[in-house]
């Protein structure tokens, strides 16, 4: 059953929000991550450019253009990966190829955001929100790489920062606050719980009330809803059980190969120190052999024990 008011922003953004009117949904999402107003002018057909059947781009939730001519991906992803950083650089760099034409001068090359929403838990750290953005900064001086003025002139940007892709990911099952305050944390809690202040503010959300709404799902509507959410827990049950049962594996693996290494070590170091102990037992009984023939010779037991090492009791006794 569905408890919640609101539809699932990742279940919209796949089968709900692709027209025009829609935009500010996502716009608001956008603007609110990267602090200034975004307007998308078109959402862009990832499935019509992708080369292939099996071209790992055509996951790509959403692809959008801003006014700047910049290109804005959004990813939702509800399984882990291990390989989710590479896909997030896959990603920008096609992105970037496939809307740049033959003979196209570099300075066309637009800027790409780069915005990851994940349900899976992915590397380690206390925030839900991590940004990044490659910056050049001098080896001994530690200075930023600064443009001069002829190339901001030519090239329109300011900055290297207006170039390089940014990227954004908002790990949803971290975030945890129990007192929602701010735009940033209203969406989050859209994210992760599908509820909405009836009183926000928070660009996009006022629009996704609206729109998102259960209450205007028509019965056939819903029905495919619930289907559809239904099978994805099932779905993210079975991987995460599938998971859990390669790491129990790998950890069985893991000891029953440490116990054979620890075995083979154990009988290399025994033969080792038998090996040693051998070679010291046949070295005393040589000395010993050697002391009984002095001792025959009427050699005194002080002269024996200088040249054999042996104590002089142990040679009174041979």
């Amino acid at each position: 059953m569905i408890k919640n008011r609101y539809i699932r922003f990742d279940w919209a953004a796949k089968y709900m929000l692709r027209n025009k009117a829609d935009f500010a949904i996502f716009e608001g999402l956008i603007s609110v991550l990267v602090k200034e107003k975004v307007t998308i002018v078109e959402l862009l057909d990832t499935e019509s450019n992708k080369e292939r059947h099996d071209d790992k781009y055509n996951r790509v939730d959403i692809k959008a253009k801003n006014s700047k001519g910049e290109i804005i991906l959004v990813e939702i992803q509800q399984t882990r990966e291990y390989d989710y950083l590479q896909r997030m650089i896959y990603g920008v760099a096609k992105a970037i190829t496939e809307h740049m034409n033959s003979g196209d001068a570099y300075r066309n090359v637009k800027k790409v955001f780069s915005i990851n929403i994940i349900y899976f838990n992915m590397g380690e750290g206390e925030d839900y929100l991590y940004h990044g953005q490659a910056t050049l900064k001098g080896v001994h001086t530690n200075d930023s790489l600064k443009l001069t003025d002829y190339e901001r002139d030519d090239l329109h940007v300011l900055s290297p920062e207006q170039v390089f892709p940014e990227y954004f990911v908002i790990r949803v099952n971290v975030f945890d606050k129990p007192t929602v305050n701010g735009w940033l944390e209203e969406w989050m809690d859209y994210l992760k719980n599908e509820r909405i202040n009836p009183d926000t503010t928070a660009p996009g959300l006022q629009e996704a009330r609206k729109r998102l709404d259960l209450l205007r799902m028509t019965d056939a509507e819903r029905r495919r809803y619930e289907h559809d959410i239904d099978t994805l827990v099932r779905d993210t049950d079975v991987m995460r059980t599938q998971l859990l049962e390669a790491e129990i594996k790998g950890r069985k693996k893991g000891l029953a190969e440490g116990r054979e290494k620890g075995l083979a070590e154990g009988r290399e170091k025994g033969l080792a120190e038998g090996r040693a102990e051998g070679r010291a037992e046949g070295a005393g009984e040589a000395k010993r052999e050697n002391a009984r023939r002095m001792k025959a010779d009427g050699m005194p037991a002080e002269l024996i024990a200088k040249y054999t090492g042996l104590d002089v009791n142990e040679i009174e006794s041979l």
